[in-house]
């Protein structure tokens, strides 16, 4: 499947799915190499981008910002071909869902107040000296800023 019929198709299912889909998407494109701990980090960082309102209200807005993440960085002709890894990402993608649903003391993260992650061998940002949560794989997940969870009220 293509990344372009993959968002098409989150645009026209009720919002839930469609941000399991985006978050699937994201985790498969971002770390379909990585262990499952490192997946579950990237999902984390994106969760924890969508609670701050930022980047969106929806993880597909979040996910699709200018410049953040895979999906609005590779191509939209780009093929998710790899079903074992899509599979991967999926249950990835809704454990993490699940986790974060719960409250914040209870919830077991991964790379703690990490807000950016990049890949050593594909990104020089400008924000790569922030603080350093954790390194798991060939990423680095930073604390570039304090997101605090926007008020839902």
């Amino acid at each position: 499947m293509k990344l372009a019929w993959i968002l098409w198709l989150a645009s026209v299912l009720p919002p839930q799915a469609a941000d399991s889909l985006c978050l699937s998407t994201t985790v498969y494109l971002e770390a379909r190499d990585q262990s499952a701990r490192g997946q579950q980090a990237v999902a984390e960082v994106a969760l924890r981008r969508q609670d701050s309102g930022l980047w969106g209200k929806s993880m597909c807005e979040v996910v699709t910002a200018r410049s953040q993440f895979a999906p609005s960085l590779v191509p939209a002709g780009t093929r998710l071909g790899n079903i074992e890894a899509w599979s991967q990402a999926v249950g990835i993608a809704l454990e993490s869902e699940r986790n974060w649903a719960l409250p914040p003391g209870q919830r077991k993260e991964i790379v703690p107040g990490a807000s950016h992650f990049m890949a050593h061998d594909i990104a020089t940002p400008s924000w790569r000296n922030a603080y350093q949560v954790a390194t798991i794989g060939d990423h680095t997940f930073l604390k570039v800023q304090s997101l605090k969870p926007r008020n839902r009220g």
